[in-house]
């Protein structure tokens, strides 16, 4: 008869007074540090694809694609240790999936504005964020706003990824009788990023971490098999990151037409921010007692101060990765863990050949994927309730079809505020929905 498996307690793990032990209190949190290299390793693997796709989809802006691979490895290694150190917590930040696409597709490409004024908009949400998390404004905007249309938001988001990345790999092209059709199977690029997202999935069902990064470089290879990629090597010296440093505009960014996107870029970081750190936080028991979070506030502080520093070397906001919870999984519970996804990142500069190697439908595959992974989020809505259901499907289709995260936010606060009030409901509505809905009716009517 087997004997039953205990999860082993601090104390009855091996104790160590040593500098680990004492800056990251590893025996307090029933861990080692053998235990937090792995998680370490573990959650890099998982999120390390953003190294190769947040490049691509950059350079789509008119920014160096060197310098942006440099400037998203040194972006997650900072914001990722400032983590580790300053709240303790085993989370991996990086370049946010959907706000990066936001960025290039929307604000420079639909809207106009120039790459650096661009960043100057994430600046000032990153501002905003983090005073946001040094004051109560914090909860108040999170208790704010409905639910239903935060789940949206992360579902719009998705099907804004899944757009860009069908639209990427030719799978889904323009017709000008219909808008949208089916792409050419023929074109090797569209049916090798369905092959790269069919890898992905698969491999995801069967829990195999690193699922998206297996996906996206063998994909690569049977590109390079086919004359498609041509090899530029494995590792070289890191690109100049000069073209993106210090290029923000930041007054540029005081437009008044910039509102929407500051705000776009503000909620769907700090909604994003707020249920993975929550998530994260539970998987890894830090959740005290009394039901408050053990460093909840300091790691609040910490992904939104990254976003303001991520800007200075050119990366689009910066935020917690939901993949963290892989590492979490993998025995994580304190910063060394973060720490030393860190340092991965740090030595992945050196990898800039095989990032300039992985071809766009590659990267489409990992878009299509992350997207229906994102669209998972709509089942938290409540579909009986129509004032609910409708400003939250409403949200969430108004982003792929508008092309803009903004637009889709927009028309689900002001679809879910007139419902509400037309329904007899207007004491359900909290004064923040009231206040942003008239600012983007505002915003339809005069910009």
């Amino acid at each position: 008869m087997e004997h039953a498996k205990h999860e082993p307690t601090p104390q009855s793990l091996p104790t160590s007074s040593g500098f680990l032990d004492r800056l990251f209190k590893l025996s307090a949190h029933g861990t080692t540090v053998k235990t937090e290299l792995v998680a370490g390793l573990t959650t890099f693997i998982t999120m390390a694809y953003i190294i190769f796709v947040n490049p691509t989809i950059m350079a789509s802006s008119g920014m160096d694609a060197g310098a942006v691979f440099v400037a998203t490895c040194l972006g997650a290694a900072v914001a990722t240790l400032f983590m580790g150190l300053y709240a303790n917590w085993p989370v991996g930040l990086a370049p946010g999936m959907g706000l990066n696409a936001f960025f290039a597709f929307t604000v420079v490409g639909e809207m106009g504005y120039s790459w650096e004024v661009a960043l100057g908009a994430v600046f000032w949400s990153g501002i905003i964020f983090t005073a946001m998390s040094f004051w109560k404004i914090r909860e108040w905007v999170l208790d704010a706003i409905p639910e239903s249309l935060r789940y949206a938001m992360t579902a719009g988001v998705g099907l804004f990824l899944g757009l860009i990345g069908l639209k990427t790999a030719g799978i889904v092209v323009d017709n000008p009788a219909t808008l949208v059709s089916m792409g050419d199977f023929t074109n090797p690029n569209a049916w090798l990023a369905a092959v790269c997202f069919l890898i992905i999935a698969a491999l995801a069902h069967r829990r195999v971490f690193g699922a998206v990064l297996i996906g996206v470089l063998g994909t690569t290879l049977v590109g390079l098999g086919m004359g498609l990629v041509e090899y530029n090597g494995i590792f070289a010296a890191p690109p100049s990151i000069t073209p993106t440093l210090f290029k923000l505009d930041i007054m540029g960014a005081l437009d008044v037409a910039m509102v929407t996107v500051i705000l776009s870029f503000l909620f769907v970081n700090m909604f994003d921010t707020a249920g993975t750190l929550m998530g994260v936080a539970e998987r890894a028991n830090l959740r005290r007692a009394d039901g408050s979070i053990e460093g909840l506030k300091k790691s609040l502080k910490a992904d939104s101060a990254s976003s303001v520093v991520g800007t200075f070397i050119g990366c689009p906001p910066v935020t917690s990765y939901v993949e963290s919870s892989a590492g979490v999984a993998a025995g994580g519970r304190t910063g060394l863990t973060a720490v030393t996804i860190a340092a991965l990142f740090l030595l992945s500069i050196f990898l800039a050949p095989l990032a300039g190697m992985v071809p766009a439908y590659a990267t489409a595959g990992a878009l299509i994927y992350v997207a229906f992974a994102m669209m998972s989020s709509l089942a938290n809505i409540d579909w009986q309730d129509y004032t609910e259901m409708a400003p939250a499907a409403l949200t969430a289709l108004m982003m792929p079809l508008t092309f803009s995260i903004a637009n889709g936010i927009a028309m689900g606060f002001v679809a879910y505020a007139v419902l509400k009030v037309a329904t007899g409901q207007a004491n359900k509505v909290s004064v923040g929905v009231y206040v942003l809905s008239a600012i983007f009716v505002a915003k339809f009517i005069y910009m």
